[in-house]
């Protein structure tokens, strides 16, 4: 019963964190998030503020 459990724990798991990790992957990739990336990727460089536009 321990063993089918933890099997199924286990799997159910794996499944979960893979369709999470594709999710953000998809989100991060996604065209168009790209602006608001390259924003915040400019940002330590810049001497702007983050509210500043």
């Amino acid at each position: 019963m321990y063993e089918r459990l933890s099997s199924f724990a286990q799997t159910g798991g794996l499944i979960y964190f893979v369709a999470i990790f594709a999710a953000v992957l998809a989100y991060a990739l996604w065209p168009k998030n790209q602006k608001k990336f390259d924003k915040a990727a400019s940002l330590p460089l810049s001497d702007r503020e983050p509210g500043d536009e």
